[in-house]
């Protein structure tokens, strides 16, 4: 029982990361997708840049960089704003990744028809493009919120009071060894459970809108 309870001490806390880190990611992958399907080589090539850094380097590396090594005057981030950044610039580029696949899915010839009768771009893309985008992303968003919830656990290693770190910290002290940690990897697949019907039922809302 206290197992238990020292590892769901830390579930709030995983919960307010990764949620954060997603959302930060999902609104700053929009201007990186754009500037990836851009015609022009000065916002595209830098934008690809971005996004292959961001995910080319391991994510505990970026945590250590925001955490230990950005200052702003005289002002240092604390574990967890440190935490949702890096998580959060990395999630916008996997993100805008997944944004420009399910852009791409859609036919060209929608783009086409929608400029012959006039429509503007934006409307094009709220109306017609984004409903069938998003439709196709969804999986892959939800796939990858799912792995973002199990890698907010990188963030203990700056210090942030979450699951594995209350975890270790129990396994340390109470000598719970490897029940600890059961209990934990339990926890998460009980947490990723709802994230993956939640997907499932979105998508079906979706697709029977854009059916119609």
């Amino acid at each position: 029982m206290e197992a238990l309870n020292a590892v769901l001490v830390g579930v709030p806390l995983t919960l307010l990361v990764t949620a954060a880190a997603f959302a930060m990611g999902a609104v700053l992958g929009v201007p990186l997708v754009v500037g990836l399907r851009s015609e022009r080589a000065l916002a595209r090539i830098p934008c690809r840049f971005l996004v292959d850094l961001l995910r080319g380097v391991p994510a505990i590396v970026w945590l250590f960089v925001i955490y230990f090594g950005v200052s702003i005057g005289a002002y240092r981030f604390a574990a967890v704003p440190a935490a949702i950044i890096g998580l959060g610039a990395i999630s916008a580029a996997y993100l805008a990744e997944i944004y420009r696949g399910g852009i791409s899915s859609v036919h060209a010839g929608q783009w086409e028809a929608a400029q012959a009768l006039g429509v503007d771009g934006r409307t094009v893309f709220s109306r017609i493009v984004g409903p069938q985008a998003l439709r196709v992303s969804i999986p892959s968003m939800a796939s990858y919120l799912i792995s973002l919830l199990k890698d907010s656990s990188i963030a203990s290693t700056i210090g942030v009071t979450e699951i594995v770190f209350y975890t270790t910290q129990d396994a340390r002290s109470g000598g719970g060894g490897l029940t600890v940690y059961i209990i934990a990897a339990i926890t998460y697949t009980v947490l990723s459970i709802p994230l993956g019907l939640a997907s499932r039922a979105l998508y079906d809302s979706l697709r029977k809108k854009v059916s119609r």
